[in-house]
């Protein structure tokens, strides 16, 4: 979730598009756990606002945006509206929600990192809020519905392309080009989220140990080796 007041009517439109996006996915969760219309529109909310407000009760600079621009909570009320008003499904749902899914992740993750800039933290403070940004809401939602989140890993690239889109801003910023870095922060963490997408890309996952391998390990070190034996 970005802040209004330093994005031009394009990000904001942007940020919009995304929050209400990920309500309506918030609202399909919520109507696949059978829950009520409050549990809808916490989803909702959750999802939406979630990264923006995380970010902005971090910086400690104001009242979260999502409190003070009555758009962002009624955008995402409308998503969780919709969601319990109609079944969300279906090829085109399947092929709209990952390319604004991924529009948003730039989005939030550029405007994430330049808010963290403007109110003097470093470079990687900018980074760690632009990607608590990008992935704080679903992340929030699915501890909420006691679930591993998405980002810990079984899921492609998503919080590492928000590494890479707030690393752009960061970098932009720095060449004294905050505007440019805004399109292409955005444009590389779409383009890497929809390319993780398309081509399966995963983090490698860990399978060189075994908590039953410790025991084996300190024999091994504390026997000592036999008579032509080296270790």
């Amino acid at each position: 979730m970005a802040d209004a007041a330093n994005l031009p009517d394009l990000f904001r439109a942007l940020d919009l598009t995304g929050v209400f996006a990920n309500a309506v996915l918030g609202g399909t969760i919520a109507r696949a756990e059978r829950f009520d219309p409050v549990g809808f529109a916490t989803l909702a909310i959750l999802s939406g606002l979630g990264g923006g407000m995380i970010r902005d009760t971090l910086l400690q600079h104001g009242t979260p945006i999502a409190l003070t621009d009555y758009a962002y909570i009624l955008t995402a009320l409308a998503g969780a509206l919709i969601a319990f008003s109609v079944r969300i499904e279906g090829r085109l749902w399947d092929r709209l929600f990952p390319l604004v899914d991924a529009v948003a992740l730039g989005c939030w993750a550029a405007a994430g990192a330049q808010k963290t800039l403007a109110v003097g933290l470093g470079w990687l403070p900018a980074i760690l809020l632009g990607t608590i940004t990008a992935v704080g809401g679903g992340f929030v939602r699915d501890v909420i519905l006691r679930r591993v989140p998405g980002i810990f890993g079984g899921n492609t690239l998503y919080a590492t392309c928000a590494l890479a889109a707030s690393g752009v801003m960061v970098a932009l910023s720095r060449l004294h080009s905050p505007n440019a870095g805004l399109i292409s922060a955005t444009i590389v963490g779409a383009v890497l989220c929809l390319l993780a997408r398309w081509r399966d890309w995963h983090l490698p996952e860990s399978h060189g140990w075994r908590p039953s391998d410790t025991g084996g390990l300190v024999r091994w070190l504390r026997t000592p080796p036999s008579r032509g034996q080296r270790r």
